[in-house]
């Protein structure tokens, strides 16, 4: 799980999860082959055995988030994931939350760009149970006028609170629509004020008609073998129908970038200032072979970590820096974006951060990078690899966001060998071909008194 840093973290209207999910894994542990199978009404299911605790993850995702939604219904995918908690009619509203409570597991949603997901992690033996809960709540959920009101008044002050009263999340929402002039990527997941007030229960409804059995996938990850998790599969999702044909996820494409563009947001509540400077670029999914792993690995090179160039350069030679860095979010349905950040330290002057930093990536371009470093951040990025078989949440949110995306679990297992075969001219040419800065968008974040 990669989370972004300080005021340019990206608001994810989940409930609990601000994820990014751009690195690939591999296998569980020795033991844990990666199983995948499709149920007969086409529901995908992805099984990852880790024998090593009696705990099970348990995660459904649907092949829709918020660029899926009508025009002028922005909100609705993440309104529509409050919207599942509620009755069903086999449930009443809150007994699956009771349910995990009372065996002493936990669960949660989210819904990002291009899915939404749902989870619960918890003893091997309750498998079985969550499997009949979200089973139940993918067909049965009975949504009331009451439900849409309450509800939508809930999602309206998560608004108010994690964007309107934030301005670094402010700023955010108008880069990422100054950034995307076509797609819907523009356009935030938590919805357009103005828009999320008008919601209403034919709208949600219409959008229940996305999560069906061959829009969704299921990965299981954990104590469990899975010869179980099909043969409880079958018994619980396997029991209802495919649900009917569904639209191709086809969005509006960008056009070409062809200038450079700012925004500026001047606010009481700043204390530093900031800035970050975004260029779309292709994903994993949209890029041509080699390139997402090079874009990758420039990132790696560029700004992960107290090793990079912008942290060694800005935060200790230079000294301009607070902090500095860079990311490429790899795993999204249609393109994505690559971006630098920084704030300066003490006396430091943000147009003298920006321009080191921008000198960072001219250098990249002009003289490419070194074998040694390429090796470096080659090893550092398949070792983060290894580490995330620790985490059985993390297992299951790499190949449910591959999956759901158009990935495949061969494109997870096989990633870290294309990593390895990156070479650094490839490195260098992704730099020169995409970070061209008349093409990218800079957003600036002040204090108010900063002219």
């Amino acid at each position: 799980m990669k989370l972004q840093p300080g005021w340019l973290r990206r608001t994810l209207a989940a409930t609990a999860l601000a994820l990014v999910a751009s690195t690939p894994v591999l296998a569980a542990t020795d033991d844990g082959k990666v199983t995948h199978f499709l149920l007969d009404n086409g529901m995908e299911v992805v099984v990852v055995p880790d024998h090593r605790a009696p705990i099970v993850t348990h995660m459904v995702w649907y092949k829709v988030g918020s660029a899926d939604e009508p025009l002028g219904k922005s909100g609705i995918a993440h309104f529509f994931e409050h919207l599942m908690f509620k009755a069903t009619t086999d449930h009443a509203a809150g007994d699956l939350g009771r349910a995990v409570s009372a065996i002493g597991g936990w669960s949660n949603a989210f819904t990002s760009n291009d899915y939404t997901a749902y989870f619960e992690t918890v003893a091997p033996s309750a498998l079985e149970q969550m499997m009949r809960f979200e089973a139940d709540r993918m067909f049965n959920l009975v949504l009331t006028d009451d439900d849409i009101e309450t509800e939508r008044d809930v999602v309206l002050e998560e608004r108010r609170s994690s964007v309107d009263n934030d301005p670094q999340a402010v700023l955010q929402e108008e880069i990422d629509a100054t950034l995307w002039r076509n797609h819907p990527y523009r356009i935030p997941v938590i919805g357009w004020m103005h828009e999320m007030e008008k919601l209403n229960r034919t709208d949600a409804l219409t959008f229940y008609g996305l999560y069906t059995p061959k829009n969704a996938v299921l990965v299981v990850t954990g104590d469990v073998e899975p010869e179980t998790v099909k043969a409880l599969a079958e018994k619980t999702y396997g029991r209802f129908p495919r649900g009917p044909n569904l639209s191709p996820r086809i969005r509006p494409a960008e056009p070409e970038q062809n200038t450079r563009r700012t925004v500026t947001l001047a606010d009481a509540r700043v204390s530093a200032p900031g800035f970050s400077t975004h260029w779309v670029v292709p994903s994993y999914n949209t890029a041509e072979p080699g390139e997402a792993e090079a874009l990758d690995l420039l990132a790696e090179i560029l700004g992960r970590g107290n090793r990079s160039r912008l942290y060694q350069q800005l935060v200790v030679k230079q000294g301009l820096a607070a902090e500095a860095g860079a990311y490429f979010e790899g795993t999204t349905l249609d393109a994505t974006a690559f971006t630098i950040y920084g704030s300066p330290r003490g006396d430091a002057k943000l147009a003298d951060l920006e321009a080191a930093a921008d000198a960072e990536i001219a250098r990249i371009i002009k003289d490419g990078v070194t074998d040694d470093e390429l090796e470096k951040a080659k090893n550092r990025y398949v070792r983060s690899l290894i580490f995330a078989r620790d985490e059985q949440l993390y297992m299951a949110i790499l190949y449910g966001s591959a999956l759901a995306t158009g990935g495949s679990v061969q494109d997870v297992q096989e990633r870290p060998d294309r990593i390895r075969k990156v070479t650094a001219d490839q490195v260098k040419a992704v730099a020169a071909r995409y970070l061209e800065l008349d093409h990218s968008t800079t957003g600036y974040l002040l204090p108010k008194t900063e002219k």
